[in-house]
């Protein structure tokens, strides 16, 4: 497999994350070091300062350690200039492990190379982000993914359809929904729920 030449740079969570992407693409990678990121101020002054001049793509595991550490990137960084791409939620141990981790799902590191290889393609070789759809929050208020009892559960069913992590709030939602489909996929997927 011929690797991927990724023009934005990707920021994951540890250096076994970084070493995993570097298997399917060339380009640069940055680490928040984890729960680092918290307080190494130069680092998200870097991150920052990266994403005034292009977008970057946020990659982290789908876990709660995970979702804390992208909801704070998504804080520092302007939202307009954030590609945010999801691996599935698999239950799982990585190799270099000899325990699961707390939540028992594999992280970037333990997907496999195949997965990262299709979802980092379609920004390969400059290619822009999918264009933004106009998927609304008043999309997801009229299709009943939040204001309404059950929606967390149809959030989580909407999610799964798209390989994205359970647990989402509608905010984090849409700005993955509208990342990784079209307007009418996400359509036909509430249709099919």
């Amino acid at each position: 497999m011929e690797k991927l030449k990724i023009p934005y740079p990707v920021i994951v969570e540890g250096k076994y994350d970084r070493l995993r992407l570097l298997s399917v693409m060339e380009g640069q990678i940055f680490t928040t070091d984890g729960f680092g990121i918290f307080k190494r101020h130069e680092k998200a002054a870097l991150l920052r300062a990266l994403a005034a001049k292009t977008p970057v793509v946020v990659l982290t595991d789908p876990d709660g350690a995970g979702t804390l550490i992208r909801s704070h990137l998504l804080s520092l960084l302007p939202r307009d200039r954030v590609i945010s791409l999801y691996v599935p939620r698999v239950e799982g141990k990585e190799k270099r492990k000899s325990e699961p981790s707390a939540e028992g799902v594999l992280g970037v590191e333990g997907q496999e190379r195949t997965l990262l290889f299709e979802l980092l393609a379609p920004l390969a070789d400059g290619a822009p982000p999918r264009a933004e759809n106009r998927l609304s929050k008043v999309d997801l208020f009229e299709d009943g993914l939040t204001g309404c009892a059950g929606a967390a559960a149809r959030r989580d069913a909407l999610a799964a359809s798209f390989s994205l992590p359970p647990g989402m709030t509608p905010n984090a939602l849409l700005i993955a929904l509208r990342t990784v489909a079209s307007y009418e996929e996400y359509k036909a997927a509430v249709a099919a729920l």
